[in-house]
């Protein structure tokens, strides 16, 4: 039975390794007690033989998926991270910040079944900013990285994703898919919690109707020109935002052949990681940072976790919890951020039995025209408030209220969300 890798109940992991020199693949085994082998295929206590892909797959002699070409010296993690940094560093041009960070995502990549949760990386902006250059650098020393592109079907994501659990590299990948667009958003909204596997009809060779459940959980990077509309669904990336701009000197301008070399390399280093820390890490809740949202230590604490310099850690969080604040403000600025802070002021002012949409409308455009927006009209408010938050209308003397039995649902909404400093929740 062919795999690409597997962690066995007993704490062995079976890794494969692909030899694109030899045109040879093999598995990397290391068993409980640690001791590393590399053997033609493994054998089941049941008497069942696991084999590796075959070396002629399209998608590993593609570069479609790629793998460590043998197990490497780890050596000390921080001179691991240390070397990533510096691999980066020499092909991409990206802000120290995010330089800081990416190298742990990529070790993140390689344990994150240690997790029970995983944040994406994003990279973010117009064409000829280098996004797709910084797929390629990071995405190649990910964990079994698989590279797709807008263009795509996403027919062989889903299964891919299932059969080789790695890292999803996407370029484009705001690109519309016509009606595929909506299955690549079920892919990233399932990916980043383990146990929510996405479930697609497929039929046997009868034709009778047989669904599967297609395990899409995992690390994913992404570059896009433009963010999701879907609040939540931006929540789960970190992002760099890319600029055109003039490269710095040492860094080619074309992806030179000893990109692969090194990253290959560093696969091997990394597969190595896995071997020795896979069974050693995992969610450490003294690293979640204070003051943010429970949706950004969900998708910080895995990084967190994996970084063993406190003063390191510190800087992160530190710069995570300012793009969490930095979203916060944005959200805060949305129409309907406006719409529920205009609520919960007029309740805060307002001590009959309801508050009119009327006057919720005028609360709402006050703040609308100091963004220098344009007004709107009483419908369409009250349906925001009724469409967007779930909030009953009542009507009284012909005018349309909320009723005061509503305040508590709206104090759990506000607490929920971004109201902007003039709307602040009345104690």
């Amino acid at each position: 039975m062919p795999i690409v890798a597997e962690v066995r109940p007993d704490a062995t992991i079976i890794e494969t390794i692909y030899d694109p020199i030899e045109g040879a693949t093999s598995f990397a085994v290391c068993d409980p007690e640690g001791h590393i082998a590399v053997l033609p295929a493994f054998d089941l206590p049941d008497g069942r033989r696991l084999v590796p892909y075959s070396a002629s797959n399209n998608l590993l002699t593609s570069g479609c998926v790629l793998l460590p070409s043998g197990v490497g010296e780890v050596g000390d993690v921080g001179e691991l991270v240390a070397d990533i940094r510096r691999y980066i560093a020499r092909y991409v041009d990206v802000s120290a910040e995010f330089l800081a960070l990416a190298p742990y995502y990529v070790l993140l990549s390689w344990v994150y079944d240690a997790f029970k949760e995983v944040p994406y990386l994003r990279l973010l902006g117009a064409w000829g900013s280098g996004k797709t250059r910084g797929l390629l650098t990071i995405g190649s020393i990910c964990y079994t990285p698989f590279f797709a592109s807008g263009a795509s079907t996403v027919s062989p994501i889903f299964h891919i994703l299932d059969r080789f659990r790695g890292t999803l590299v996407l370029d484009e990948a705001d690109l519309r898919w016509s009606d595929t667009t909506n299955e690549l958003v079920k892919i990233l909204n399932n990916g980043t919690v383990d146990g929510l596997p996405v479930l697609r009809t497929m039929t046997n060779r009868h034709r009778e109707l047989n669904p599967q459940a297609f395990r899409v959980f995992g690390p994913k990077l992404l570059a896009m020109r433009e963010s999701f509309q879907d609040d939540a669904l931006e929540s789960r990336f970190i992002t760099e935002s890319t600029a055109r701009r003039a490269l710095p000197t040492g860094i080619p301008l074309h992806t030179p052949d000893t990109l692969a070399i090194e990253a290959r390399s560093l696969r091997n280093r990394l597969l190595g990681y896995r071997l020795r820390y896979r069974h050693a890490v995992g969610p450490d809740g003294a690293r979640a940072i204070s003051g943010v949202d429970a949706r950004t230590n969900q998708m910080a604490l895995p990084l967190l976790s994996l970084i063993e310099d406190n003063e390191e850690c510190a800087r992160i969080a530190a710069w995570l919890a300012g793009l969490s604040g930095a979203r916060d403000e944005a959200r805060g600025q949305l129409p309907e951020a406006l719409v529920l802070a205009a609520v919960v002021d007029a309740f805060s002012h307002e001590t009959g039995p309801y508050v009119s949409i009327a006057d919720i409308a005028r609360r709402f455009n006050d703040a609308s025209i100091a963004l220098g927006r344009s007004p709107m009209t009483n419908k369409w408010v009250g349906g925001v408030v009724r469409q967007a938050f779930g909030l009953m209308t009542s009507k009284s003397n012909g005018v349309y209220g909320i009723p005061r039995a509503q305040w508590a649902r709206v104090q759990k909404l506000a607490a929920a969300r971004v109201v902007p400093a003039r709307f602040d929740l009345p104690s």
